[in-house]
């Protein structure tokens, strides 16, 4: 299986260059996509999967990841599954259990709730983070953190002297991914991501 990804930004890209190699099989090749933006991503997206429906490659696969940020998760899904839906790519939505091409995947409410989503990972990054960080209401539930999720993350590692310029986004997503352990993650919608590659 070869699986071409779609990401709307640097950080998506750094992440998963660490994660991929733990969530997918070893003889599955994959390459990722910086589209720098999530409009850029989403103005080309129906022609990007139109390209890959004539691609000859057996067992292709596609993963589109963007951050749903202050948009309409719903709306956002569905204009997603339409772009494939018009390139003629089965979803894994659109097909009820059986055999999919396209994987639409939505970080909640932006990658950084995957990053809090293991608290464990952070303070590893980050050992003066304390340890009751993830007890505290606000950062319980990762998908649910107000006020935009890399925000957040810049707050609580300021707090603790580190990222004082303010937030490296690309060198806090190396850092934490590094360290994730995908089996103990907390975010939903980081779990509905790697439920997706597993269906794959």
């Amino acid at each position: 299986m070869h699986v071409e990804f779609l990401l709307e930004e640097p950080s998506s890209e750094e992440a998963l260059k660490l994660l991929l190699p733990r969530l997918l099989p070893t003889d599955t090749s994959y390459a990722l996509h910086n589209l720098h933006d999530k409009q850029t991503l989403l103005k080309h997206l129906k022609n990007r999967l139109r390209g890959y429906a004539q691609w000859n490659v057996p067992d292709l696969r596609v993963v589109v990841l963007v951050d749903c940020d202050d948009d309409d998760c719903a709306d956002l899904k569905r204009q997603m599954e339409e772009a494939a839906l018009d390139a003629g790519l089965t979803t894994k939505t659109s097909a009820g259990g059986s055999a999919f091409v396209v994987l639409n995947r939505i970080a909640i409410e932006e990658l950084e709730a995957w990053f809090f989503g293991d608290m464990e990972a952070i303070r590893t990054a980050y050992p003066r983070v304390p340890a009751s960080l993830g007890q505290q209401a606000k950062y319980r539930d990762p998908d649910a953190i107000t006020g935009g999720t890399w925000e957040a993350l810049e707050h609580v590692l300021q707090k603790q002297g580190y990222h004082r310029e303010g937030l490296a986004k690309l060198k806090a997503a190396r850092d934490i991914a590094w360290h994730m352990d995908p089996s103990r993650n907390r975010s939903t919608s980081f779990k509905v991501f790697i439920n997706g590659l597993a269906a794959m």
